[in-house]
């Protein structure tokens, strides 16, 4: 199965001031493809951070996607980073110069705007057909907008071109039950089925805690079995079974 990490590159979800959605959408995203998420950075529109963060990052994971950063202002630095870390010119790309000159006319076309033409030597373009301004992809790095809207129908397009495999699916049994109570025979039930991956999640529900227990994996005869495990496991406490939100 391909691996991806997320960098999600802006001083404002840092600071609280927006909240991130790019995440999780891209997240079921990549998931119905059969891409696995394997890690996500919030990180500072700084130099030296996005290029740290990119160059870790595309050493380890099939699949990098950035968000922000690409816009006309000039604390848009992300397309000049991440020029410095593949060790090419940051230069105008002509082919995207000109989707621009076609959208706002050679008058308009202003150095704000020319910004968001100027990219990595070599760049592959992402089609925005919401605010025409491209995305780019270097090697395994695709390079998107920040707006989510916008990340989306860029996404929309270049998915297509990425190697996946099955989506993972899950199951979950929701019971009111500590984690504490059923921690050890939940052990069990995991090193019966080690090839799923098997998590617990507390909550509180109608003022009771309890714990969603999810099963993970691509097959779904395996995912099943591990469920039906997962249920009579349950049962052995007397658990009472909630219904999921």
């Amino acid at each position: 199965m391909s691996t991806a990490c997320i960098i999600i590159i802006g001083n404002e979800i840092l600071s609280g001031r927006t909240q991130d959605v790019n995440i999780n959408w891209l997240a079921v995203e990549l998931n119905n493809i059969g891409i696995r998420l394997k890690e996500a950075r919030v990180i500072p529109d700084i130099p030296q951070a996005i290029i740290k963060a990119v160059n870790e990052c595309r050493a380890v994971y099939d699949y990098v996607f950035t968000t922000g950063g690409i816009g006309p202002t000039h604390d848009d630095i992300t397309s000049e980073c991440i020029a410095q870390a593949f060790g090419v010119p940051y230069a105008r790309n002509k082919e995207a110069e000109t989707i621009l000159t076609e959208y706002y006319g050679l008058e308009n076309l202003n150095e704000a705007r020319l910004r968001m033409c100027t990219m990595p030597e070599g760049a592959a373009l992402i089609p925005n057909p919401i605010s025409i301004a491209p995305g780019f992809s270097v090697g395994n790095v695709y390079v998107m907008a920040g707006v989510p809207g916008i990340m989306q129908a860029m996404f929309d397009h270049l998915k297509h071109g990425l190697t996946g495999g099955k989506p993972i699916l899950s199951e979950t049994v929701s019971v009111f039950l500590t984690e504490g109570k059923i921690a050890a025979e939940l052990t069990k039930v995991q090193e019966t089925f080690p090839d799923v991956e098997i998590g617990s999640y507390p909550f509180v529900r109608e003022g009771k805690l309890g714990t969603s227990l999810v099963a993970r994996h691509e097959d779904a005869t395996r995912l099943a079995e591990a469920k039906a495990a997962i249920v009579q496991m349950v049962q052995s406490f007397d658990g009472e079974i909630a219904k999921d939100e």
